[in-house]
């Protein structure tokens, strides 16, 4: 049987009465490099990338390598990572410096967070005049979130409050979110995997879902149309809030839109999360679970993942330890607290290690889901007793499409910008950002 020389796009639809359906690969498609719908024939398979928090720093003593290079150690905390040990690099000597306090006093978890993306010192407010900058995935979706459903997407596993006072004079906003479209909005994360996996697979098609996304359009033109009188009775700051208002409802009309033009997201086959799990580690996992899937159909490249607000004091009783997190990690050297932070660092690490092996199991093209992610794990604090900021816990884990170079202890010199490493994940999206918060440049020798 002949095969025509000419390929087909992956994005050819099936239209009939009131429906459109997207082809299954087909060998006229070319080699099947990627789950993703738009995906050239012929076109390696997107980079993805994404960060993971945990907060309170880390028991550093069992954190840090005593090796560098490829030929180190893995130390206690990092021991559930031995299968996947060639797909990890510990990244030592990077800071946080817009975390300290510069004469704004206590505050050291709210700035912890806030920083860690944005390399910007938060506006030290209860109030709603909130200011930090704008984040790195973010800045990766600015440029490439145009080619996915979602241009990116902010998960979590513990609620927090977008107003009010959390931590010495700072709102909540800033030690409960991670990712910020700009200096003066923050984008909440969703931590109910239902509404995730619903916003990730809802068909496009789906009669109520266009009854309601015409329903909601007509909404935000009535809200636009309505608003218009009120720019001249506002206050500078007012007519700010506003404008940023409006962005986001572009921003929605801007997703509705794109997601009528794209043929419908196959869904997955995965049981549909019921809600909120009462078990912390069953909560993580489905969240893993729902990004890996997000990456895998192309759903989205971008991703952000909040294991615990910066400051939390959720208790462990599972892993045998009924304190709080927060209250522990300010040990005072006691060997006994040590040892439960010790416990609690290892549970995150076994729920890094669960995400990665995952990515690994996706086979695509001639690798792997993890072969094409980049995925940035660690913390704005260096140790949790001392709320310092230097020589953060830090881990960067994928192949990042061949960019990355894994299976090393890297030291860099002490007070190395953090954001150096974001510019540097940047770069390997082919996204030229000439500075991130207080960048200095970009990481050698990551490849």
């Amino acid at each position: 049987m002949s095969r025509s020389s000419s390929l087909i796009s992956r994005r050819t639809i099936l239209r009939g009465t009131g429906t459109a359906l997207s082809l299954p690969w087909l060998e006229a498609m070319g080699p099947q490099v990627s789950w993703a719908e738009n995906a050239a024939p012929g076109s390696v398979a997107p980079n993805r990338i994404a960060f993971l928090y945990v907060p309170n720093g880390k028991n550093m003593a069992d954190w840090t390598p005593q090796q560098e290079g490829e030929n180190f150690d893995l130390p206690p905390i990092l021991e559930p990572l031995s299968a996947l040990k060639d797909r990890i690099m510990v990244l030592s000597g990077l800071a946080a410096d817009k975390a300290r306090p510069h004469g704004d006093g206590g505050g050291d978890h709210a700035r912890a967070l806030s920083a860690f993306l944005t390399g910007t010192q938060a506006f030290k407010t209860d109030g709603t005049n909130i200011r930090a900058g704008i984040s790195v995935d973010q800045a990766a979706a600015a440029r490439i979130g145009e080619q996915t459903r979602l241009s990116s997407l902010e998960i979590g596993c513990e609620a927090g409050a977008m107003a009010g006072n959390c931590d010495s004079g700072y709102s909540c906003v800033y030690s409960s979110t991670m990712s910020w479209r700009s200096s003066t909005q923050p984008l909440p994360k969703e931590v109910n995997p239902k509404l995730v996996f619903e916003r990730l697979f809802a068909s496009g098609q789906d009669a109520g879902k266009a009854r309601r996304d015409a329903r909601r359009k007509s909404i935000l033109d009535y809200v636009r149309e309505d608003s218009k009188h009120l720019a001249l009775q506002l206050t500078p700051t007012d007519n700010r809030k506003l404008d940023e208002y409006f962005s986001a409802i572009r921003d929605i009309e801007q997703r509705i839109e794109r997601a009528e033009k794209l043929p419908p997201v196959k869904t997955p086959d995965y049981p549909v999360p019921g809600g909120i799990p009462a078990e912390y580690e069953t909560h993580i996992r489905l969240m893993c679970d729902l990004m890996v899937l997000a990456f895998q159909a192309d759903v989205t490249r971008v991703s952000t993942f909040v294991l615990a607000n910066e400051g939390s004091n959720r208790p462990y009783p599972f892993v045998d330890v009924p304190d709080g997190h927060h209250d522990l990690s300010h040990h005072g050297n006691d060997a006994q607290k040590k040892e439960k932070i010790r416990k609690i660092n290892l549970f995150h690490t076994r729920q890094l290690a669960y995400l990665l092996q995952k990515l690994r199991d996706v086979q695509e093209g001639d690798g792997t889901l993890l072969d094409h992610c980049m995925i940035a794990y660690g913390s704005g604090i260096h140790d949790g007793n001392a709320h310092n900021h230097e020589d953060l816990p830090l881990l960067l884990a994928g192949g990042g499409c061949g960019s990355l170079k894994s299976g090393r202890h890297l030291r860099f010199a002490p007070e190395t910008p953090l954001s150096n490493l974001w510019l540097s994940m940047l770069n390997r999206l082919e996204i030229s950002w000439e500075k991130l918060g207080d960048s200095t440049g970009t990481l050698a020798g990551l490849v």
